[in-house]
């Protein structure tokens, strides 16, 4: 065996190993869940839960800059237990959300959502996004007051404090928003309306009424908390963690990063702190779900991503600048909340009316995004157009394929062209002996004088290669195949062929193996076996490469193709599915039109007659 095909069997067995360890191995385990801290702990470490703001005193040079004046402190009288088990809450019913709001701080911190379940299984619970303090997974979002000049924290509302609602209707609803109201009983009146579209943004709108008969100084602020982590996909193609936009910069914090932040002295933990911006958010982002807090567009703010060392409590908020109220005055804030799943053309929309910058980007569209984000709009559009998101798939793989085929109309005449070629290169071959300097010299001026390209065949390829990730991407990360069907057996696009060779696709009584069992790389699906039968027949295009270590590769390929990515999500197999059928079409077409008619056919028998020649 020469060096070249030496050379060339390495770089195969080292990407094949390099796929087969990433498959197997890459994804790390999920971490163990921290321990929520003690009762004691929380109303020590965390006390009402409020962000820090300035560090004591009045801060009238940074003031303006959405830092409240004073820091609040640990007075809140409730434990997180009893707030739990004792407030009133109001109803939430929307088209998409169902709920409750605890009228002990006023917190959201009860949400479902109604158009997504759990599983396919029937009966299976709706998506649970926000869960009160007391439950394994509190999270919860809340909105308040920083108290600064005179004020204490006892004088403005905290996450305990308990609020009364005004109306005769207390349930949040598309069509009737409500009002909480508080007296602090030193002559401030505050009010919070609450009110909701019919997907999943809130606006929240904080009122206070000085009838003190001094002027108070105070900051509006709104808090996203997370008491323990979520379970987490722990994929490198996707992000999960804190998500926000400061000003035209995107910033990502990973859960698993935050621990590693530096610890801030103003606020009194691990923080990363953005003091300045006049547009932008700030959330958690899961893999489907997402809650954020979005300022007013061109409203200044403070931007904090925070994690406490001693409670384990993840913590995103956003302060804004504090206001001065004088004496029978009244001051406003509004923001708003989006708590709900994280679909394009909500999303979409919010951007464009609300006019929240980038946030369409809080969807992780990743180093391809050029790529990622057009990709979606047409199989969004397709979809629309269809109904069905199998379909979708198969029409966008045609029109990718459309646009492309100028290049590979190129390849394949290319490739049409070499074969051409063969009888002449043959000829070079037994010229030159073994004189390989003088062979590529030669094979070079023969493709010169021919206006031949031996690198053209390559260029589709590599345009697939981004094309490929991106469209992996955008399965992965986008909620619209979530649970999405196509026909029969695939009930969901996003997750791999349920079917298994290893019980005859259901016709033996038993189940496959485990998708976290070794043993499930050998449970082949329908769509990977039809994956690695279009390979083959590709490749059948052409007959066998006559150097044996070539064609030992080539033989090999499909199916280690099919083995690789039989655990892949259904719809970026069946994009791959429908590719490769198109270019089979595509070559087969253009290389009859250019006087060389494949013989699939006697490929395949050619094949089978080698191999039992061989076995003799």
């Amino acid at each position: 065996m020469d060096e070249q095909n030496r050379n060339l069997l390495l770089a195969v067995a080292l990407s094949a190993l390099v796929m087969v360890v990433w498959m197997v191995f890459f994804a790390p385990p999920l971490p163990e869940p921290r321990p929520l801290p003690d009762q004691a702990a929380q109303t020590t470490a965390d006390g009402t839960a409020l962000p820090p703001a300035a560090t004591g005193g009045e801060t009238a040079a940074t003031g303006n800059t959405g830092n409240a004046a004073g820091t609040p402190g640990a007075t809140d009288p409730a434990t997180p237990t009893e707030a739990a088990a004792d407030a009133p809450r109001l109803p939430i019913d929307t088209p998409a959300l169902t709920g409750s709001i605890s009228l002990r701080g006023g917190r959201i911190d009860d949400l479902a959502l109604k158009r997504y379940k759990e599983t396919l299984e029937p009966g299976s619970d709706l998506v649970t996004l926000l869960s009160p303090v007391g439950n394994p997974n509190a999270y919860y979002a809340v909105y308040g007051w920083a108290p600064g000049g005179s004020l204490d924290q006892e004088d403005v509302p905290g996450p305990s404090t308990m609020w009364e609602p005004e109306g005769d209707d207390p349930r949040l609803t598309v069509d009737n928003p409500v009002t909480l109201r508080w007296e602090n009983g030193s002559g401030l009146i505050f009010r919070r309306e609450m009110s909701v579209d019919a997907d999943y943004m809130f606006t929240i709108t904080q009122t206070v009424e000085n009838e003190s008969g001094e002027a108070v100084r105070l900051a509006p602020y709104g808090l996203i908390e997370r008491r323990a982590l979520p379970d987490l996909q722990n994929f490198f193609v996707l992000h999960e963690g804190v998500v926000r936009l400061n000003d035209d910069e995107l910033d990502e914090i990973k859960y698993k990063n935050m621990p590693d932040m530096d610890m801030n002295p103003r606020e009194g933990a691990r923080a990363d702190v953005y003091d300045v911006q006049e547009n932008g958010w700030i959330g958690f982002t899961d893999k489907n779900w997402m809650t954020t807090l979005v300022p007013a567009p061109g409203q200044g703010f403070r931007s904090v991503a925070k994690y406490s060392d001693t409670t384990g409590i993840y913590q995103a908020y956003a302060s804004l600048p504090a206001v001065d109220v004088a004496a029978g005055a009244t001051a406003s804030s509004t923001t708003r909340l989006f708590a709900g799943a994280k679909e394009w053309e909500a999303i979409r929309d919010y951007e464009q009316d609300l006019g929240i910058k980038r946030f369409i980007d809080s969807i992780d569209w990743g180093w391809f995004f050029f790529l990622t984000k057009p990709i979606f709009a047409v199989l969004h559009w397709l979809n629309g157009v269809i109904g069905n998101m199998g379909w979708a798939i198969i029409a966008l793989t045609v029109v990718l394929k459309a646009i492309l085929f100028p290049l590979a109309y190129k390849s394949y005449v290319s490739m049409a062209r070499m074969k051409e070629l063969q009888p002449e290169m043959e000829k070079l071959k037994e010229r030159a002996g073994d004189d390989r300097q003088k062979m590529q010299q030669e094979m070079m001026a023969l493709y010169k004088r021919e206006r031949v390209n031996p690198a053209a065949g390559c260029l589709p390829l590599l345009l697939q290669i981004p094309i490929f990730f991106s469209l992996y991407k955008v399965i992965f990360v986008t909620i619209e195949l979530r649970h999405a069907p196509w026909f029969g057996w695939i009930r969901d696009l996003s997750a791999p062929d349920p079917s298994s060779i290893l019980n005859l696709f259901g016709l033996l009584p038993y189940a496959p193996p485990d998708p976290n069992s070794f043993l499930a790389i050998l449970s082949l699906g329908v769509l990977p076996i039809l994956l690695g039968v279009s390979m083959w027949l590709q490749q059948k295009l052409n007959p066998a490469p006559t150097d044996p270590a070539q064609a030992m590769i080539f033989a090999w390929m499909p199916w280690i193709f099919m083995f690789m990515l039989g655990q892949f999500a259904s719809g970026l197999v069946l994009y791959w599915i429908t590719n490769n059928v198109i270019t089979f079409l595509q070559q087969y077409s253009i290389m009859r039109f250019h006087g060389h008619r494949p013989d699939v056919l006697g490929n395949i028998t050619k094949a089978f007659r080698r191999k039992k020649s061989e076995a003799k």
